[in-house]
């Protein structure tokens, strides 16, 4: 080997990462912010919801106070003609003319007495077996 030279060339790739330690305190720290930052976003969009429910309720009132309001006509136009319905000549009119009764005469009319319920007494005695 004598006149021949040889190069020989070392990569230099040396990979030193530097390792950090977690710091346990700085965690928590960490955890504990992020909890309170959840806690506090989800108290305001439970109020914005409660804001909002109310709002729409608020809403809702007159449109239902309306309504109550026509059905009360509805209920008090439904009595009228219901007690207009039950007046004893209209149903005599509708007996006669519709399902062609008559009037009883003396004879037919039957009165029935009415008889009174007896109160059972206080004290019982219950046979046993």
């Amino acid at each position: 080997m004598s006149g021949r030279r040889v190069e020989y060339v070392v990569k230099q790739n040396v990979r030193n990462r530097v390792v950090r330690e977690v710091d346990q305190t700085r965690q928590r720290e960490l955890w504990r912010t992020l909890a309170v930052g959840c806690v506090l976003v989800a108290t305001l969009l439970f109020s914005l919801w409660q804001r909002a429910g109310l709002l729409q309720q608020g809403y809702l009132l007159p449109e239902m106070q309306e309504e109550s309001a026509e059905q009360e006509a509805i209920q008090q136009h439904l009595k009228i003609q219901l007690e207009a319905l039950r007046t004893p000549e209209r149903i005599e009119q509708m007996a006669i003319g519709e399902l062609d009764l008559v009037m009883p005469t003396q004879e037919e009319v039957v009165i029935l007495n009415r008889v009174v319920p007896v109160q059972p007494a206080n004290s019982a005695i219950v046979a046993v077996r």
